[in-house]
This record gives structure tokens, sequence and C-alpha cells, in this order.
């Protein structure tokens, strides 16, 4: 899986964290499901700059593995969390990809981190609800950064005028400054928390 997106995407995926037992057994209780149905036990994930080329990734790897399932939570998030996740059928076995933005990557990296550190049902929807409050605060701000984006790349045209050239670019550098600050604010909570978990262990 890894080697075929490498040499035929020109991607670099990563492994994702091999589910224990516990959580494949909570997985189980919590979706009501049998093991058969899971899809997640093996993967990997690839992260790219924003929404249009995760499109285009889902896109590629529809034509790289044809028996594919997509769950687009980006539209349906699951707690504040949103992603793609693309299921792809290798030889009679499910492999999960999941394709992430920038932003939606470090959204779920806060997420785990305050798992680990506060309280492991905070990425199910649990914890304090001051936690929770400012997950989804901060997944729907992801949500609506990532629209603009997306936005300002359909509004590309060949002939325009100067002063819409000149405030679009302008919009642009306000987003690309808002995205600087939010990922720096994203990492500098990060690594707050990764000394939390340091000083327990």
């Amino acid at each position: 899986m890894v080697r075929i997106i490498r040499d035929q995407l020109n991607l670099d995926p990563t492994g994702r964290p091999a589910k224990s037992t516990n959580s494949v057994i909570e997985k189980l209780y919590r979706e009501s499901i049998r093991l058969s149905q899971v899809q997640d036990i093996a993967g990997c994930r690839v992260v790219v700059a924003d929404v249009s080329a995760q499109q285009r990734l889902i896109i590629s790897l529809r034509d790289v593995f044809p028996t594919t399932t997509v769950i687009d939570r980006r539209a349906d998030p699951s707690y504040g969390y949103r992603a793609v996740h693309v299921i792809a059928r290798i030889v009679g076995k499910s492999i999960e990809i999941q394709i992430r933005t920038q932003l939606q990557h470090l959204w779920a990296d806060l997420s785990e981190k305050l798992s680990d550190v506060v309280d492991p049902s905070i990425k199910y929807g649990g914890g304090e609800s001051k936690i929770r409050e400012t997950l989804m605060i901060l997944s729907a701000q992801v949500a609506e950064g990532e629209a603009l984006e997306k936005a300002l790349t359909r509004r590309r045209r060949k002939h325009v005028t100067k002063q819409y050239k000149q405030e679009t670019q302008k919009f642009r550098e306000e987003l690309a400054q808002w995205k600087t600050q939010f990922i720096a604010g994203f990492n500098q909570a990060i690594s707050s928390l990764e000394s939390r978990k340091g000083q327990k262990q």
C-alpha cells in the first residue's frame, strides 16, 4: 500500500499508530459492530497542504485502487474531527488511508494529545465541556478557513480588472497570515501538552 502510493502518486505516506487490543474492543462496543467490520486496523496517513490537494488525492487514489469506499468527515465531522478516509480493498482486505490537510491534522493531533494528557474520552465527545467546546470552535474555524481557501482557488479568472486582482491578492495574503498564526497556536498548544505528558510519565 505505502509503496504503491509512493511510486505511483509521488507522495510520502506515514504509518498510523497501531490500534491496541483495548482500542479495538472499545470501538466494537462504541459502534456496535463486528471485528470483521473494523476497517482501520491497518492503514496509513497522508497530510496535504489544503482541501484542493485533498480532493485531487481522493480522485487519484480511486484511480489507483478501483475498489474503494470514501468516508468524508469534512461534511460530517465526528466530534469535530475532519478528514477523508479512503478504504481500499487489497487482496480481500480493507486498508484505510487517512487524508488530512495540514489544519485538519493539527486539530486531530491536538485532540489526541488532550486525550492522552487530560481524559481519554475527549476524542469521542467526552471530557470537560469547556475542552469539548474549544475543540468544536477550533474545528469550525478550520472548516471556515479551508472553505475560504477553496473559494479563492475557484475565483481565479483570466480576464479581470486590476482592482479585482488587488482585492483578491490582499485577501489571499490576509488568509495566509491567519493560517500561519493559527498553525503557530496549534503547535504551541500541542508542544505544551507533550511537555505535560512527559512530566506525567
